[in-house]
């Protein structure tokens, strides 16, 4: 039988595009796309051979009844109460969850603790894990990294959908960092910095608690870790075309023979910042269900950095038309 994936929200910007990137792949795998207004998706539905569904975000216990048993729930949308995250453990499925920051894990480790019997993704990280999963590899260039400096550039070319917006009310204010081996919280404001590009203007960026901080400071061990956001042209838009969504990885530390170096990798992907979002929970949807070829996945909580291979993930996201490259700071 055929896994069974709902995707709530999967008719929105983020959630079609993961809806379209799993249809894409070639995977035997039964799309549900659930959101209030099922009638919204039929046509996404129709195009992919998926099907609609009613889903409550606020109240989901009798649709997921209704819609029966699945394998695995994405939250492509918002979920303040955790009633879907609940509503999906309860009823025996994976999860995987995108809008969680650093601050605000807590009740999803515990609900993971008491309910979970799959595996409960936390894609909670800038791009739903793909710097994370761009960091992991760049660091195995060095023999110790002492710092990791992560920044996105938002182009306002670039659309963004409802889950997107609401996550938005967390780009401003406090922040988690890593600095001397301390975690510190930031007021983003007082914490901006500027960040350069080779052959490209500048952008002044501000500090964000994503989940990127902590995953990267504790696979690495840096003592020195944080991730920023600015906004300015993307590499797309100053290409003449469609705005892209650029992320930057410095990374400061000792390379082989003892030698202290910093290097940059530098994605970017040519569809904008939910292109990228939806690939990333693609590569975590293949991870729960074994689709990359690897073995079956435990239950529990989940990150990145230790669930999902970094390098095969690179090589995924590059087959969908992500640069990955190296950059002069």
């Amino acid at each position: 039988m055929s896994p069974r994936i709902l995707i709530a929200g999967g008719y929105g910007v983020v959630g079609g595009l993961i809806a379209r990137h799993l249809h894409a792949a070639g995977h035997d795998v039964d799309l549900i796309l659930a959101g209030r207004n099922p009638a919204d998706g039929e046509a996404l539905a129709n195009e992919l051979g998926a099907r609609t569904a009613r889903l409550d975000v606020a109240d989901p216990s009798g649709d997921l009844a209704e819609i029966g048993v699945v394998d695995v729930v994405v939250a492509a949308l918002q979920d303040p109460r955790e009633a879907l995250l609940l509503g999906a453990l309860r009823s025996g499925a994976a999860h995987i969850g995108v809008t969680r920051t650093a601050d605000t894990m807590s009740p999803v480790a515990v609900a993971a603790s008491a309910f979970a019997s799959r595996p409960v993704l936390m894609l909670g990280h800038w791009q739903a894990g793909v710097l994370t999963l761009a960091a992991q590899v760049a660091a195995t260039a060095f023999t110790q990294v002492d710092r990791i400096e992560l920044a996105a550039l938002y182009d306002y070319a670039d659309p963004i959908g409802p889950m997107t917006a609401g996550d938005s009310t967390g780009f401003v204010g406090r922040a988690l960092t890593r600095r001397d081996g301390l975690w510190l919280s930031v007021d983003a404001a007082e914490n901006a910095r500027q960040v350069t590009r080779h052959g490209q203007p500048a952008f002044d960026a501000m500090p964000m608690g994503v989940l990127d901080v902590p995953s990267l400071a504790i696979a690495t061990g840096a003592p020195n870790v944080r991730f920023d956001l600015g906004t300015g042209e993307s590499r797309g838009t100053q290409a003449g075309g469609a705005a892209s969504h650029d992320l930057f990885v410095d990374i400061s530390g000792q390379v082989a023979g003892g030698a202290l170096e910093t290097r940059r990798t530098v994605v970017s992907d040519p569809r904008g910042q939910a292109h990228l979002t939806a690939l990333g929970v693609m590569v975590g949807v293949e991870r729960i269900l074994a689709l990359d070829g690897g073995p079956p996945a435990s239950a529990g909580l989940k990150f990145p950095e230790s669930f999902i291979d970094a390098a095969r993930a690179l090589a995924r996201l590059e087959a969908f038309g992500v640069s990955i490259t190296s950059e002069e700071i």
